[in-house]
């Protein structure tokens, strides 16, 4: 545990969910500097126009990979919620009965396997 502590403070990970929030945001502030820009005439309404496009694609497309991002968790969670409850289930259903005891080094040795796959 305290190796575990030790590396997660040395080694940290960057959470990129939050880059990527963050560069959402700065798009959509050089989306707005851009527009007013242009309608301040600093920057041609055809030139403008062009540029606005290219980042309102880059913003649509950082959007979505969050967004997909997201789903994906949800995805893996509900996955993990199923394999909890059926493994609870088969333990309850197999309460006291021989079977027991290697069911649960069975379910064990699932979930260690599921959690070496999401690491």
């Amino acid at each position: 545990m305290e190796c575990d502590d030790w590396s997660t403070k040395k080694f940290k990970k960057r959470n990129f969910t939050s880059v990527l929030e963050g560069e959402i945001d700065s798009m959509q502030v050089d989306i707005s500097k851009l527009r007013e820009a242009i309608d301040m005439g600093m920057v041609k309404q055809d030139m403008g126009a062009a540029r606005i496009a290219m980042l309102q694609k880059e913003l649509c497309g950082a959007i979505k990979q969050l967004n997909d991002e997201k789903v994906l968790m949800d995805k893996q969670g509900l996955i993990l919620a199923g394999a909890d409850r059926a493994l609870r289930e088969m333990l309850s259903i197999f309460r006291d009965d021989p079977i027991e005891g290697p069911l649960q080094e069975a379910s064990m040795g699932v979930w260690t396997k599921i959690l070496q796959e999401e690491s």
